[in-house]
């Protein structure tokens, strides 16, 4: 894949983006991290966080202008964070005295700083401690006098004496009583110094320089300068700081000869794009200072680091249990599978991530940049499948299935009964022949019965499991077969029932009109149903594939009033719909991951559930949600058994689509289907419940079962316990090898156990 459009999905993942305080904090105080600390009341860990930031903690805790409280997302839900309270809190609940600084190695350059109020001190901290030889100039005869006179009422002495110690240990020579022009030259300090940062301009120059408002770079080579000495008194303190910082930046790449303009665009305050959205947040109020209102003591501000909401985005994450499987947020994932594409020999340890997405674009529509991880786990399938690198096993199961829906026993094109030609075409899709086969009479019967000029019948799959597995080849196959049985028919117009094979022919086959089966239930009105009882609150579940269809949501939603229901909507539905763990063959490329699925949307609400979609149905009565389908109450099956009635097993589908198609055969065309039956179809097998439950889960079919006795009966190839009397056989038909424990009873065998896995057994004849 190209290495661009991946970096496209990157970009889109804002989660790494810093919070809102830390992009306006013009330090990029990390003010998350820094509250988390205070919050389990480990301020040291919290003074450390904020001294990576602040070069004089102590003196900036007490004078900060905190912009970053303005930008407080919290602000939106209570009070905005006391972030400068909270940073004067950690410097004062130190519990460990500071360990020494202790500079780079030297280097030969020399830097002379002139003033020493923020900026000057900035700049020579930074530089002394890359190990520059830094010599400060101070008008005043102490160092941090002007400290002292702008901030008199809230700076104690102390404070700045302790901060200023830090010059001493990083060998910073300050020369006291000495202004530019006044006591030494511009022009001198160039040629004795390597560079120079004139932090504070002195009235007589300031017309003469020209300052670039980035680098502070001016015309005089060497020269960097900042503003006059009103504007720091004006000025934002944590500004001051932050020009500082960024003196210091420019004159160590003049020094190294790097450029001075590259990769700056975040010094300073900056916009960040991390959302964070305070839905649901509980406003609270700030928490009063202690100690006569003068300062936060430990417990307080131990509860005010609480109120932070620890800024993130994760909106995707929220609502998809795939995103939260894997314990990461799309960016995460989005390196482990560009890691995976470029891999050429090894464990391609990302197939399992790629494989278990439902590809149903919820993340795209919560994401407040619309990243769609599902597209690309849909083209990294497509390119693992072409390299060869993605084993055939991860969705041999759903592809042999596809395969047989598509086979000579279940496919099935006629033009309706009496009738040469067809205006309209009747697709109900495999899950619902397999599932609710009844109902795939019902309606046909009802479409015939309101629709004039003919409806024919289509059953087969529409190959959504090849796309899904990446299997492109397959799957442009399968859709070219549809095609052309479709134009064979006359092109009619198609009737769906399944939101699946609508999202697949509207992507692939927009050539093909559709309408929906539940507008023609909407437009010429219910059958009637003597008798039929219905559940008077439901909660309707929208089928992932149907996530853009809004007037299909909204039919389906005016049936059920018309039906007497009154509709709950889930938490997440219509475009903000949850898969049910079916969608993008997640079920069978990650079992435990589409339980948990099914698990989460079952539990968002008590009332029972209506489902369109066979499979969502199915999938949620497994597991113990009573589910209908909307056709169960349509036709008035609201019975106690019908919303609880699990769903077919495997071998049970496949069953189902065939004698679908034999019905319809002989009571409406009056045809009769001469299929060869293979050999292995007519063992008998007895098999226990608790055996039938191992063969779902390991997606297990009785054919399989019986091919492994065909072969072992017929080879001799079989293993005997003695202990036990049963036989062991295995069988590998195509990609993946079945395991058999039997022993032979009455005509038939009796089955005892039965497993499956990809590995191949060597000196076979197969």
């Amino acid at each position: 894949m190209d290495h661009k459009k991946i970096m496209e999905f990157e970009e889109k993942c804002i989660q790494e983006h810093p919070p809102a305080c830390n992009a306006t904090c013009p330090v990029h105080v990390d003010v998350r991290s820094m509250l988390a600390e205070i919050k389990a009341g480990r301020f040291t860990e919290a003074f450390h966080i904020y001294r990576k930031s602040v070069p004089l903690p102590g003196i900036i805790s007490h004078i900060c202008d905190q912009p970053c409280r303005s930008a407080c997302k919290r602000g939106g839900a209570g009070d905005a964070i006391a972030i400068a309270a909270l940073e004067k809190a950690c410097v004062q609940q130190m519990s460990i005295p500071l360990p020494k600084t202790t500079p780079s190695p030297r280097k030969p350059e020399r830097v002379v700083i002139v003033g020493g109020g923020l900026r000057g001190l900035t700049a020579a901290h930074d530089l002394a401690k890359k190990g520059y030889s830094v010599t400060l100039f101070e008008a005043g005869s102490t160092l941090g006098e002007s400290l002292s006179k702008n901030f008199a009422a809230v700076l104690p002495s102390q404070v700045i004496a302790e901060d200023l110690a830090i010059f001493d240990q990083l060998g910073v020579a300050i020369q006291l009583n000495t202004t530019v022009d006044k006591d030494i030259s511009l022009a001198a300090l160039s040629q004795d110094y390597d560079a120079v940062f004139l932090s504070t301009l002195p009235s007589e120059q300031q017309d003469q320089l020209t300052i670039d408002p980035i680098t502070l770079s001016t015309e005089q080579k060497g020269v960097f300068a900042a503003g006059s000495p009103d504007k720091e008194r004006a000025a934002s303190p944590i500004g001051a700081v932050a020009e500082g910082r960024r003196a210091a930046i420019s004159i160590d790449r003049y020094l190294q000869g790097v450029s001075l303009t590259a990769a700056r665009e975040n010094e300073g305050s900056f916009k960040t794009r991390l959302f964070t959205s305070i839905i649901g947040v509980e406003p609270l109020p700030v928490v009063p200072l202690g100690h006569n209102r003068s300062f936060y003591g430990q417990e307080e501000a131990m509860q005010e680091a609480a109120r932070c909401i620890q800024c993130q985005c994760l909106e995707c994450v929220k609502v998809c249990q795939y995103l939260t499987h894997f314990k990461g947020y799309p960016k995460k994932y989005i390196r482990q599978i560009n890691h995976n594409l470029k891999m050429i020999k090894g464990r391609h340890e990302a197939n399992t991530l790629i494989n278990s997405c439902s590809l149903c674009g919820l993340c795209q529509e919560v994401c407040p940049e619309g990243l769609h991880l599902g597209e690309l786990c849909g083209l990294a399938r497509q390119e693992m499948v072409t390299k060869g690198k993605m084993p055939p096993s991860a969705h041999d199961f759903p592809i042999r299935d596809m395969e047989f829906s598509n086979g000579e026993q279940c496919v099935l094109t006629r033009h309706q009964p009496g009738h040469t030609v067809s205006n309209y075409l009747f697709f109900p899709g495999c899950q619902l022949s397999a599932s609710a086969p009844n109902h795939v009479e019902r309606a046909y019967a009802y479409v015939t019965e309101q629709l004039s000029g003919g409806v024919g019948l289509m059953l087969r799959c529409c190959g959504a499991p090849a796309e899904w597995s990446g299997r492109t080849e397959v799957f442009d196959g399968e859709l070219q077969q549809i095609k052309a049985q479709w134009e064979e028919m006359g092109r009619p117009r198609l009737i769906l029932a399944c939101s699946t094979c609508g999202q697949m022919f509207k992507k692939h086959l927009p050539e093909m009109k559709t309408i929906s089966l539940w507008e023609l239930y909407d437009q010429y009105g219910l059958p009637e149903v003597a008798g039929a009882e219905r559940p008077a609150r439901v909660a309707v579940h929208d089928a992932c594939t149907s996530r853009q269809e809004e007037d299909l949501q909204e039919r389906v939603r005016k049936i059920l009033r018309e039906l007497g229901c009154q509709i709950d909507e889930l938490p997440t539905s219509r475009d903000k719909t949850e898969c049910c763990g079916y969608g993008g063959l997640m079920q069978f490329a990650n079992h435990g991951l589409a339980d948990d699925v099914m698990k989460r949307r079952i539990n968002q609400s008590p009332a029972d559930y209506v489902a369109y979609c066979a499979i969502c149905r199915d999938n949620f009565a497994g597991k113990g949600k009573r589910t209908y389908h909307l056709l169960d109450l349509i036709y008035g099956e609201a019975n106690p058994v019908a919303p609880a009635r699990r769903g077919p097993g495997y071998s049970q589908r496949r069953e189902n689509r065939v004698r679908l198609k034999n019905k319809l055969l002989k009571e409406l065309w009056g045809e009769k289907t001469v299929l060869a039956e293979n050999s292995f179809a007519t063992i008998k097998l007895w098999i226990a419940e608790d055996v039938q439950e191992v063969m779902e889960h390991r997606l297990i079919l009785v054919e399989d079962i019986q091919k492994v006795i065909e072969h072992a009966e017929r080879t001799g190839k079989k293993l005997f316990n003695h202990e036990s009397g049963h036989y062991l056989a295995y069988y590998q038909p195509v990609s993946v090898t079945y395991w058999v424990e039997y022993q032979p009873e009455n005509e038939g065998f009796r089955i005892y156990n039965t497993y499956s896995h990809r590995m191949e057994i060597p000196h076979g004849d197969e």
